[in-house]
């Protein structure tokens, strides 16, 4: 078992407590849908509770007993525009925000609003998986343009990406903004790179920030629709209070979109799709969160730097044969396997088999290399338990495989 080194642990100065063990199982968690040897560090959602201030605005909600048709009030408005004011430095307008019941589902509705059958859509791989069920299954062709994997850091090939995006087939962008999976903070400059060769090429940008506010302390992410004007006119953003307060069974996200004809299109889109209409507890679980939820985040933020640190030392070591990319942002870890193989759904069907650690597939993702994804989003004794299954894992998978040639060597 790793040690813990109490890096970021809660204290009596801390309000919160991310410690404590919440079993899951028997929830209808589509997370701990697993065996009960399996330990699921896989999908990205959290084992924490949320914040106690969303709790009791839902459970207060639920009292009125009476669960009716609901509105998007000002409240809802006012909670977006001070949060990302107060955190992010941007300002929103009132009329650039529309409610959604998931930013995939806006994804998928943008997709089929903005382009045609077979027109081609950019991703930089690797990159969230769902991305590709978001155009292939729209009828429109996935257009990868692969992160270069330099000195374990992924930077963009510039020169690919102009000429994916010059294509004339090729009408939309699809931006993870940070990075999913690799954790990726995307510089100013950068973006802004990026921005200008989508408005040179007619290509309009979705932004996916969902994971904008789980950055490590210290560090911040850069909204597209801020980099300048021109940027923030030619994208669609995404953001929801979803994967940082954990609640992403409640449904509830919005877009932001500055340019007023690309605004109609996507609000067309979201309510011809029925994706614009809130459930009952869609609204006041977002205005808790993003009124009231800042201190919780805080500490958040600090005791997954601290699961990071630990994920960090505990590899490097006990399992030097893979490397973990370093992350500033997202509670996700991308692993780098190719020490060991040249086939990530080998070695996480083998690790799942043997430990019942299940972790998601690299190849999911797209991109270039051999990789694993893993959720460090628990309690440290669960991280801690993972981290040995991991250890378990890649030694078995390493002397199997030393075996196997020994016996092909001796004929």
């Amino acid at each position: 078992m790793p040690e813990d080194k109490h890096i970021g642990k809660v204290t009596e100065d801390n309000m919160y407590d991310f410690d404590s063990l919440n079993d899951r199982r028997n929830t209808y968690s589509l997370k701990w849908d697993v065996a009960e040897n399996e330990l699921p560090m896989w999908v990205a959602d959290m084992d924490f509770r949320t914040a106690p201030e969303i709790t009791e605005a839902i459970e207060k909600r639920a009292a009125h007993g009476i669960f009716g048709y609901t509105v998007i009030p000002d409240e809802w408005y006012d909670a977006y525009i001070g949060w990302w004011k107060e955190r992010h430095g941007l300002d929103i307008n009132k009329d650039e925000l529309i409610f959604c019941t998931g930013v995939v589902p806006a994804i998928s509705s943008m997709v089929r609003k903005l382009t045609t059958p077979a027109e081609k859509v950019v991703v930089m791989t690797p990159v969230y998986n769902i991305f590709f069920n978001s155009v292939l299954n729209n009828g429109r062709q996935v257009l990868e343009s692969p992160l270069k994997y330099e000195n374990g850091e992924y930077r963009i090939d510039f020169d690919d990406l102009e000429k994916k995006l010059s294509d004339p087939q090729t009408s939309l962008m699809i931006l993870c903004n940070p990075q999913n999976p690799s954790g990726k903070i995307w510089e100013r400059d950068v973006l802004e790179r990026i921005g200008k060769l989508c408005i040179k090429y007619h290509v309009t940008v979705i932004s996916d920030e969902i994971h904008c506010d789980l950055t490590d302390p210290g560090y911040s992410y850069t909204p597209f629709a801020s980099v300048s004007e021109e940027c923030r006119r030619n994208s669609i953003t995404c953001i929801a209070p979803t994967k940082t307060f954990n609640i992403a069974g409640i449904q509830t996200a919005a877009v932001m979109v500055s340019d007023q004809f690309l605004r109609h299109k996507v609000w067309r889109g979201l309510n011809t799709d029925e994706v614009a209409e809130p459930n009952v507890f869609a609204v006041t679980a977002a205005v808790a969160a993003f009124t009231k939820g800042g201190g919780w985040l805080d500490e958040l933020r600090k005791y997954l730097a601290g699961n990071k640190e630990l994920v960090y030392s505990y590899v490097r070591e006990n399992i030097p044969q893979i490397k973990v990319m370093v992350s500033h942002a997202t509670y996700l870890l991308w692993l780098d396997i190719s020490g060991i193989s040249d086939n990530s759904t080998d070695v996480a069907d083998f690790i799942r088999k043997e430990t019942g650690l299940f972790l998601s597939d690299g190849k999911e993702y797209g991109g270039e290399g051999v990789f694993l994804r893993m959720n460090i989003a628990c309690p440290r004794q669960v991280l801690a338990d993972g981290l040995e299954r991991l250890r378990m894992g890649v030694t078995k998978y390493i002397n199997t495989n030393l075996q196997s040639t020994y016996r092909q060597i001796l004929g």
